[in-house]
């Protein structure tokens, strides 16, 4: 497989050719979407273009953000990022899930015992949902699932490909699905030495260097005290493309090193990086391992 660097993947998929690719361009301009109910009163939204039954095309599985305790599934953002996907031609699904610390505290207040219970829950919701569509008459690739995610759904993705086998996620055993690609912008996961190489997959990563909240590199959570029952370490952007990168596994490091944990939203906007970095690594199959400055970046 051919290495890119990451000026010459940034020039190609600035540049406009003659001919529109499906999965990198925008191919269908009228995009329908359907509600279900996957699990308990728990629903999930599919945008699909209008007569695209191609089964062919990937799964995108977009986990929206809130910390565990707001967020909706059809925020303006990820909207906004589902349609555009979906026009692309790829199948897209935006799901609610779980909200168990409605109403409480993420910070170091947060045991850390029922921090990692919440990532538990989030990736058993995950899962169900994968089951859900896997076994729906909805056509897509069944072996061809991308997991994007934003902050607290960053993390729920990140620990759902390469945690799924984790000591404390007891009981999923049954649940464990192949994943093809991962998106995260701004999470983390609990520990990246459970990222091998039979899970490691292509994952786009988007952080900012001074996030407050979810550490760059590895770090407390929200940088809580030793002392403070909400201390838990966890590996942002920056350690996992350093465990991908010596697994020989495609990787996008996308850093802004002023960027706070604003952009947990600020990267739903980067679609044609995001579309192009799927198709070359997951759909292509191209090795892809570079990092660049977000901030200098337009889209």
């Amino acid at each position: 497989m051919k290495k890119l660097g990451f000026a010459a993947f940034v020039l190609f998929i600035s540049t406009i050719g003659w001919s529109q690719k499906r999965y990198v361009d925008s191919l269908f301009s009228q995009i329908d979407t359907e509600t279900f109910t996957y699990k308990d009163t728990i629903q999930l939204d599919v945008y699909a273009a209008r007569k695209d039954k191609d089964g062919s095309r990937p799964l995108m599985l977009v986990v929206h953000g809130g910390g565990f305790m707001g967020g909706t599934r059809d925020g303006r953002a990820e909207v906004r990022f589902s349609r555009i996907m979906a026009a692309k031609g790829y199948l897209v699904v935006s799901m609610s899930y779980r909200l168990t610390l409605q109403g409480k505290s993420f910070g170091c207040d947060c045991a850390a015992t029922e921090k990692i219970e919440t990532f538990r829950n989030a990736t058993e919701d995950i899962l169900d949902a994968l089951h859900f569509l896997s076994n729906s008459k909805l056509s897509y690739d069944r072996d061809k699932i991308i997991l994007v995610g934003s902050s607290a759904g960053a993390e729920a993705v990140l620990n759902t490909a390469f945690l799924q086998k984790y000591f404390a996620f007891d009981g999923l055993t049954a649940k464990l699905v192949h994943i093809s690609g991962v998106v995260s912008l701004a999470g983390a996961l609990i520990d990246p030495n459970y990222i091998t190489q039979e899970n490691a997959v292509p994952t786009l990563l988007v952080h900012g260097m001074k996030d407050p909240l979810v550490p760059y590199a590895t770090a407390a959570h929200h940088y809580c005290g030793i002392d403070t029952k909400g201390y838990i370490i966890l590996s942002g952007a920056r350690t996992v493309a350093d465990k991908l990168r010596n697994l020989d596994t495609s990787y996008l490091l996308a850093y802004a090193p002023h960027g706070n944990h604003d952009w947990s939203w600020l990267g739903y906007k980067y679609t044609d990086l995001v579309a192009k970095f799927i198709n070359d690594t997951v759909l292509e199959g191209k090795l892809i391992q570079t990092e660049e400055d977000i901030e200098k970046l337009s889209n």
